[in-house]
């Protein structure tokens, strides 16, 4: 195929996955730009998410819909399409087929579609870029700027900008929080939309009075989802950790995590915003795959129950009640691996 001109033009990317799965697309982000220097690149995201991308210097604009809420609706989809066309863009680049997106962007009146789309909507794509699914996701991404012809993919890993105002929030969240400049702060998140992702409060708590026995400051992080299970985990500590669960925005989270010497996490979006900020992690790894969603840094060690458990070989299972199985990845994970794996990245 030949290579499709992307710089001097006005180009749109849409993008409507979750937290993690939108962190993930900033390596593309910045190779695009570096690949296209001049273009003026839009994204448009979803506005619960918009933090990860507001303050990206590699984009000249993010346009949001509220797609859970507001926008919930066909009417709104050809509104958002009808607005989105009243631009003009020259380049339209989907990265992932979730049908929603893929309605937008086949209502919209652009110069050239490209990138991938639902298998019903293929015909309305000038040039389709399919998704390398054996690729890791970062990569996967980045693999539709090679079909569209770009030699080289430049790029800086996972890139989250909070913006002044957030970094100012942090600093001064952690002043009200009693945390102090000579802290050692090591950050928990231990929350994940699947269940099967999740490793056990009792354990983390575990890990956690540990760790402030050894004399580092504990936080909890997470979503207003979380604070069931972190309230649990707490309930098991003998120590008293600093509780962060629901109080932060997205853009609040990674200026926070900034402060965070490691941070011990499951498989999640938050994993991926610390990682954006170059904090070291240690994850736990059950049903997913972290060759395909893993830590996409060095700064990382990934810890697995021993042998791995074969209940989600063909593919990773959102609940597991299967007697065979019954979570054995993430229930024969033990708390002495993580504490090993801390050892590496904490003095």
């Amino acid at each position: 195929m030949k290579g499709v001109e992307l710089n001097r033009k006005k180009i749109l990317v849409t993008f409507l996955m979750h937290l993690g799965d939108l962190t993930l697309t900033t390596p593309f982000i910045r190779a695009l730009r570096e690949a296209a220097p001049d273009s003026h690149i839009t994204m448009l995201v979803d506005e619960k998410l918009k933090d990860v991308v507001l303050h990206n210097p590699c984009l000249d604009e993010v346009i949001t819909i509220d797609k859970h809420g507001r926008d919930n609706s066909i009417l709104a989809l050809l509104s958002c399409a009808h607005n989105l066309g009243k631009m003009q863009f020259d380049i339209l680049i989907n990265l992932h087929p979730t049908i929603r997106c893929s309605f937008i962007c086949v209502m919209t009146k652009v110069g050239m579609r490209t990138g991938c789309t639902h298998c019903l909507l293929k015909p309305w794509f000038d040039v389709l870029t399919p998704l390398d699914r054996k690729k890791h996701a970062a990569d996967m991404y980045l693999d539709v700027l090679t079909q569209l012809g770009v030699k080289e993919l430049s790029h800086r890993g996972l890139e989250i900008f909070p913006g002044k105002e957030n970094r100012a929030f942090a600093e001064t969240f952690w002043k009200e929080k009693g945390v102090l400049p000579s802290d050692k702060l090591v950050g928990f998140n231990i929350g994940s939309a699947v269940e099967t992702k999740r490793w056990a409060p009792e354990r983390f708590a575990e890990v956690a009075d540990t760790l402030s026995a050894r004399g580092y400051k504990t936080v909890f992080f997470g979503g207003t989802m979380d604070e069931d299970m972190v309230q649990e985990a707490v309930g098991h500590m003998k120590t008293k950790p600093v509780i962060a669960t629901g109080q932060l925005s997205i853009g609040q989270l990674a200026a926070a995590m900034r402060r965070c010497s490691l941070i011990i996490t499951n498989d999640s979006g938050p994993m991926h915003v610390a990682i954006s900020q170059r904090v070291p992690i240690v994850a736990m790894y059950g049903p997913s795959h972290p060759e395909l969603y893993g830590p996409y840094t060095r700064l990382a060690t990934v810890v697995t129950a021993q042998p791995p458990c074969p209940g989600c070989a063909a593919g990773m299972k959102h609940h597991c009640r299967d007697a065979k199985y019954n979570m054995r990845c993430m229930k024969e994970l033990t708390v002495k691996q993580v504490l090993d794996a801390c050892d590496k990245w904490l003095c």
